[in-house]
């Protein structure tokens, strides 16, 4: 059995649990019954799959589990990543406010890099077109009452990826050592 270190916490993970991992972070089968497409594949039960990613949930060895949506096919055609210079004793509270809003999609606070960037709070907005998203930002100073606070809207040029973190290498049965993005370190074994 080995165990993963998550923000000071260690949860066992057994064999079993790490081969869900590795057949969901993919992406769940697009059928009636995706639950039970895993359970096949796993040769357990469905209802041994969902109770199973429940409490990998609850005990936070699965940190987050949702959909990848790919903004741009849903006709979102504007992303703008919105930067904000939030001062430190502010900036959960006003993390909080912003990520409230339907239309962010993340919102994470990030050390500030002095002297060249003095930002650290990054939230995604999405919108139909730049002027969609400057007017969903505008909303969202105005609400949360930020019209002091800096911030800057960097809108999106390009895609060249869009999927979830992977912690399993797809040569293997095993969960990695570390993230196999080094993009995303939330889940970590120890030995």
């Amino acid at each position: 059995m080995k165990s993963v270190e998550l923000n000071n916490q260690v949860v066992q993970l057994t064999a079993d649990d790490r081969a869900l991992i590795k057949a969901v972070e993919g992406g769940l089968p697009v059928v009636s019954r995706p639950y039970e497409a895993i359970a096949n594949k796993l040769e357990c039960s469905e209802q041994d799959v969902i109770s199973r990613l429940k409490h990998l949930i609850d005990n936070g060895a699965i940190k987050r589990y949702g959909v990848v949506v790919r903004h741009k096919e849903l006709g979102y055609t504007a992303n703008g990543m919105v930067v904000w210079n939030i001062p430190d004793d502010k900036v959960d509270d006003m993390g909080t406010c912003i990520g409230n809003y339907d239309c962010v999609t993340l919102s994470y606070r990030r050390p500030r890099r002095l002297p060249d960037w003095s930002y650290n709070l990054f939230t995604m907005v999405h919108g139909s077109s730049r002027e969609e998203v400057s007017k969903k930002v505008a909303e969202i100073v105005e609400s949360c009452g930020l019209q002091n606070i800096e911030h800057t809207i960097l809108f999106s040029t390009r895609r060249f990826k869009q999927r979830g973190a992977r912690y399993t290498d797809n040569n293997t049965d095993k969960v990695a050592e570390k993230p196999v993005s080094n993009k995303s370190k939330n889940l970590h074994l120890v030995k």
